[in-house]
């Protein structure tokens, strides 16, 4: 008889949840919005350690570290709102980023390339383990939309499997384009 009324019991909670999610149900869901979510805006700078700017990091970033920078694959991307006036002036785009010992000690000298919407910036040698600035003017010319990705290369970094199962090349902390 006990086994009964607790089937019987758990059918009531069954159908129970059954009506509530079906179209009939009333409620209405709020919706949650994540972080990484949020902000559907665009910014002439990123920092790899906020989760709101994720979307400008297009590809080749692995997840926040320490709350504050993201390791790199060998190739990654960045979107940034061009500065006001870019189009007839230009802007200086800055990369905030570190080489870290781990691939250093590895690979030796990293090479950093990067091209803006079609526009092959010159590459910079990274000859010593540390923090780095990659920075390098854009000529006008290069803002066609008020938006512009970089598109980053290296020439060197850690295959997945040599330390850990991931791609490794350098740690991003932020990047810009900065008006002229």
């Amino acid at each position: 008889m006990r086994g009964l009324a607790l089937l019987a019991g758990c059918g009531f909670l069954v159908a129970g949840l059954l009506v509530m999610s079906g179209t009939g149900c009333k409620r209405k869901v709020a919706k949650v919005e994540t972080v990484e979510t949020a902000s559907d805006e665009l910014s002439t700078a990123v920092n790899a350690g906020n989760p709101a700017h994720a979307i400008q990091l297009v590809n080749g970033f692995y997840d926040i570290e320490q709350g504050a920078w993201r390791w790199t694959r060998s190739k990654f991307s960045i979107t940034l709102l061009a500065p006001k006036d870019a189009a007839q002036k230009g802007a200086t785009l800055e990369l905030k980023l570190s080489l870290p010992e781990v691939v250093f000690s590895r690979v030796g000298a990293v090479t950093l390339s990067a091209v803006i919407e079609g526009n092959a910036l010159p590459p910079q040698k990274f000859e010593k383990a540390g923090d780095h600035v990659f920075q390098r003017d854009i000529p006008a010319g290069a803002f066609r939309t008020e938006t512009a990705t970089i598109e980053f290369s290296l020439d060197k970094f850690l295959a997945a499997g040599v330390i850990e199962g991931r791609e490794l090349g350098i740690i991003v902390l932020n990047a810009a384009l900065l008006a002229r």
